[in-house]
């Protein structure tokens, strides 16, 4: 990974989200957005959410809607897998 894309992510007044070095959009709706970066998954939440750019390519992402939280999930053994060892 020696030519990995530094992570980044911008909020302007809880309105747009953008993020850089974005592998996928594993999944979307109006209420919340899930993308996964190389260490990990962000959970976006909110309402009215849009993605308005994702280039798999670049690696750049951007959503608009009224955010109001962003979660980091690192990659790893799942909560059930680390409760039931």
């Amino acid at each position: 990974m020696e030519n990995a894309i530094p992570h980044g992510i911008n909020i302007e007044q809880c309105k747009k989200i953008t993020a850089t070095a974005i592998d996928s959009v594993d999944a979307f709706s109006d209420k919340q957005i899930i993308l996964s970066y190389q260490s990990g998954r962000i959970i976006v939440a909110g309402s009215g959410m849009k993605i308005v750019n994702f280039s798999k390519t670049s690696g750049s992402f951007a959503a608009t809607g009224d955010i109001q939280s962003v979660r980091y999930l690192a990659k790893g053994l799942s909560f059930k897998s680390k409760l039931f060892k």
